[in-house]
């Protein structure tokens, strides 16, 4: 909705988010400024929002920043008591910020502007479905892969700097033998003895190496379980498993009809061209380095596992190579054409109340 669409009457709110408290602004459907209002990051803070706007004038919609971290509560307010949100980025620091300055009320207004000149048009994620289940069971399965890998690899560097005859025992043997070996260590003895507290330390990390390993296993079962639930499709496809279905999924939120094509998919996704051509060298595209790069690497994961496996993708590099396409120009088309696939996998938006019936 653009500032020809409102009246006078109409009203606006931009919001900047924060931890402990939001600040909001308000314009009229002209773009004159009405006021602004400082509120706590609680239900009664968001109530006095809405009685507040709405003491203004007609209220046409709230723009909120930070839809899926700070502003989240708010959004889910506001969508209860049907009121209309869309999520609002924030001004890049070396664009607005450099000649709008910075301050809350600043932010905020620029976010009601944004709205204002029809620049923002995205529906917030609703998160209140299936796929938010899978969001936060996927950040505890990342952060505990990412603390599995950091675990073997400070233990390695450890036993780099133990005694000849350590090293000489532990160093051959495989991963899993390694981790078995030091969990089993006798760590007897006076700490402020070096061998001690070396076998100590190994002991120490090879045991939490082990812990998050059973961790790892129980999170991979329930995301396993819940994208099956979510998108049996979606995980039915070639070279798609749970860690990428997930995060497609993530990616889409579970209000899916939020997202209006394949090629609004692709550019969420940052797999879609950027055309780059200008005067005498028309047609010329560019790689996209914007959109969401986990969701972008899942594409590669996905493309990758094709090119190996997948015969109709063989042929289809195979014709491209012959055409003089480079292997990552080959790439490029084909994470497009994976992003078109998958919006059409993508399952229906979530009713309320669907994730407690389907359990």
């Amino acid at each position: 909705m653009t500032s020809i669409a409102l009246g006078r009457g109409d009203v606006v709110v931009g919001v900047d988010t924060h931890k402990d408290a939001h600040v909001a602004v308000a314009l009229d459907g002209l773009g004159g400024r009405l006021g602004e209002l400082a509120i706590a990051a609680n239900p009664d803070g968001y109530a006095e929002l809405v009685a507040w706007a709405d003491d203004l004038g007609r209220v046409a919609m709230f723009g909120v920043e930070g839809t899926g971290s700070y502003g989240s509560g708010l959004a889910r307010f506001l969508r209860r008591n049907g009121r209309k949100v869309i999520e609002v980025s924030r001004p890049p620091r070396k664009g607005e910020r450099r000649l709008s300055g910075k301050s809350d009320t600043v932010d905020a207004e620029h976010a009601a502007r944004e709205m204002l000149a029809g620049k923002v048009k995205v529906t917030p994620k609703l998160a209140d479905g299936i796929v938010e289940a899978i969001r936060l069971v996927k950040i505890a399965r990342d952060s505990a892969v990412n603390a599995h890998s950091q675990a073997m690899i400070t233990l390695k560097a450890t036993l780099v700097t133990a005694n000849d005859q350590m090293r000489g025992d532990l160093e051959p043997l495989t991963d899993f033998k390694l981790i078995k070996a030091c969990a089993a260590l006798d760590t007897d003895g006076d700490v402020a003895d070096p061998a001690v507290a070396m076998r100590l330390v190994l002991a120490s990390l090879a045991r939490r190496w082990l812990e998050l390993h059973e961790e790892i296993k129980q999170h991979s079962k329930n995301l396993k379980r819940l994208t099956k639930r979510a998108a049996p499709e979606l995980i039915a496809a070639f070279g798609i498993g749970p860690d990428i279905a997930a995060e497609m999924l993530v990616t889409a939120g579970d209000n899916t009809d939020r997202i209006r094509s394949d090629a609004a998919l692709a550019k969420l996704c940052g797999a879609c061209p950027i055309p780059a051509g200008s005067g005498k060298t028309n047609g010329r595209h560019r790689l996209n380095r914007g959109g969401n790069r986990q969701a972008n690497a899942a594409l590669y994961r996905a493309v990758i596992v094709r090119m190996r496996w997948h015969p109709p993708t063989i042929a289809y590099v195979e014709r491209r190579t012959a055409d003089g396409l480079s292997k990552k120009e080959i790439i490029r088309c084909l994470k497009r054409y994976l992003a078109r696939e998958i919006y059409r996998l993508l399952p229906p938006p979530s009713l309320p109340g669907q994730l407690a019936s389907a359990a």
